[in-house]
């Protein structure tokens, strides 16, 4: 075996230690670590937080299960009693006369008396017939218009055929009815629900043009017409309709225990009612420029809103009750007939009709066109 001991031992090896410079200052590594040797750097290790007691909170309540109640069957009730419905009121019977095949009979007419009635000092209000409104009860009698007769004067004939007569006669009724609808509204003149139709002199055709606007008129579905003969020198509505005289207008204004409507008479014309102009006398004008004339017109058209009253009056030059009706009304018909009422006779009748502040001409009679075409012949209508 070889003797360990006799092999040379090498010179002992120095320490890993960086070498140090000579002049003895530290190398860049200390310096960098901080310390006499790199072997003992390492990394600090962050101390742990202080564990934090526990705070004591309220223990939360849990909501606790809803207990259903067991069911129970509905309590029986006694079956509900349906009241018993109220009596009507009785029907209310008027005795009306109307027209029969022979002398007028007395037909018993039952009409409802529902809750709008309201007993007033001229009757009893009922409802409207055929969609008119409802008006008062004139106690007068009931006649019949012969269709007939009023075929044979010209005039209109309620239910018949359309003809040019019935068309111009729808246009004027048009604008005299708007203005007493904007008088009714509070915008127009008053009492436009008045109408007076007169002429300068006698037989331009004043009559006639006033019983065919009140037909007309009276064709309206809420429109009753009033015609009143206000020609007391010579009434002649009467006659131009066939119907019997008896008190009027006049009668009313005479004596205050004469009530108006005792006297207007009814026809079997739907929404046409005729007062005659009565018994005259030699104070008929001091009769229309009395107090007592405002209270009896006022009561024509009490309670109906909707009638339209037209006053067929004397010829303005002819007589003096014309000017003074002029005074009640609201609107005035001047008929002129066409090739004979002058100028001069048309501007003294309107001067004397200066009480009424809207004046309408109408021009009766003309055989002249300008266009060489007249109302109806569009459709072929009859004249």
């Amino acid at each position: 075996m070889t003797d360990q001991t006799r092999i040379p031992q090498g010179k002992p090896s120095r320490p890993a230690h960086p070498r140090r410079r000579k002049s003895g200052a530290p190398s860049l590594i200390e310096r960098a670590g901080g310390a006499e040797s790199w072997l003992h750097l390492s990394t600090p290790v962050a101390p742990l937080p202080p564990v934090a007691e526990p705070i004591p909170t309220e223990p939360v309540a849990r909501p606790q299960p809803e207990l259903r109640p067991e069911f129970q069957p509905a309590p029986q009730t006694a079956p509900e009693v349906m009241p018993a419905p109220e009596a009507k009121p009785a029907p209310v019977a008027l005795d009306v006369p109307l027209p029969g095949p022979g002398p007028f009979q007395s037909l018993h007419a039952d009409f409802p008396a529902p809750a709008l009635q309201t007993q007033t000092q001229t009757g009893v209000a009922v409802s409207g017939i055929e969609g008119r409104p409802a008006t008062q009860v004139f106690r007068g009698t009931f006649h019949a218009i012969d269709r007939r007769h009023l075929r044979e004067q010209g005039l209109l004939e309620p239910e018949g055929p359309v003809t040019g007569l019935l068309e111009e006669f729808r246009i004027i009724k048009r604008q005299l009815l708007l203005a007493a609808a904007e008088s009714r509204a509070g915008r127009g003149l008053p009492r436009g629900e008045r109408i007076l139709v007169s002429s300068a002199l006698p037989g331009e055709g004043k009559t006639f043009c006033a019983v065919n606007l009140a037909l007309s008129m009276a064709a309206e579905k809420d429109t009753e017409v009033l015609l009143v003969d206000a020609d007391f020198a010579k009434p002649s509505v009467l006659s131009t309709l066939g119907l019997p005289g008896g008190p009027g207008l006049l009668d009313a204004l005479s004596d205050p225990q004469v009530a108006v409507e005792d006297c207007i008479l009814g026809t079997d014309i739907p929404g046409l009612f005729v007062l005659p102009a009565g018994n005259a006398s030699g104070v008929d004008t001091e009769l229309l420029a009395s107090a007592h004339t405002s209270q009896v017109l006022a009561r024509l058209t009490a309670h109906s809103p909707n009638r339209i009253v037209i006053f067929d009056s004397s010829p303005v030059l002819a007589a003096s009750p014309a000017s003074e009706l002029a005074l009640h009304v609201g609107q005035t018909v001047m008929v002129v007939r066409a090739d004979m009422t002058g100028e001069a006779a048309l501007r003294d009748a309107i001067n004397l009709l200066s009480g009424c502040a809207d004046i309408k001409l109408l021009l009766n009679a003309t055989r002249f066109s300008p266009t060489g075409r007249r109302f109806g012949t569009y459709y072929g209508y009859k004249e």
